[in-house]
């Protein structure tokens, strides 16, 4: 099965996906298997993080912020804005693909773990993601 997922994303920060991701699992049979995830976007990435604590979810945030800032001199493609080139490099450093095996026809997720898509800019619109479940 492959599925693009068109998923609303309102400013940085990570925005919990499991539960369209085990949805979007449930309506197939597949019992074992790998489900790939692919971010078609080079200033949004996908993350497998803690899912308890937001705390950790904010901390990841501020801290990679704090590495990749904006407004950085060094910075030569400012065409899109401030916040684009900082959420190239984001993207370059994190993930745009996850792979998550399939074991009795569930996500074989750890008990605090979660998918997330991690947005990098000031955007509010749409990223689409590929989902692609097979044995």
């Amino acid at each position: 099965m492959i599925k693009q997922l068109a998923i609303k994303v309102s400013g940085q920060g990570l925005l919990a996906i499991t539960p369209l991701v085990e949805q979007q699992l449930s309506q197939t049979a597949l019992k074992e298997g790998l489900c790939t995830l692919f971010i078609q976007h080079t200033s949004a990435s996908l993350l497998i993080q803690e899912n308890y604590d937001p705390s950790a979810q904010h901390d990841l945030e501020n801290w990679l912020n704090r590495l990749v800032p904006e407004n950085d001199p060094l910075y030569t493609h400012v065409l899109e804005g401030p916040d684009d080139m900082p959420a190239h490099i984001k993207t370059a450093l994190t993930a745009t693909s996850i792979a998550i095996p399939i074991i009795d026809g569930k996500l074989a997720l750890g008990t605090w773990q979660g998918i997330y898509l991690w947005e990098h800019r000031h955007y509010s619109g749409q990223r689409l993601v590929i989902m692609h479940v097979g044995p």
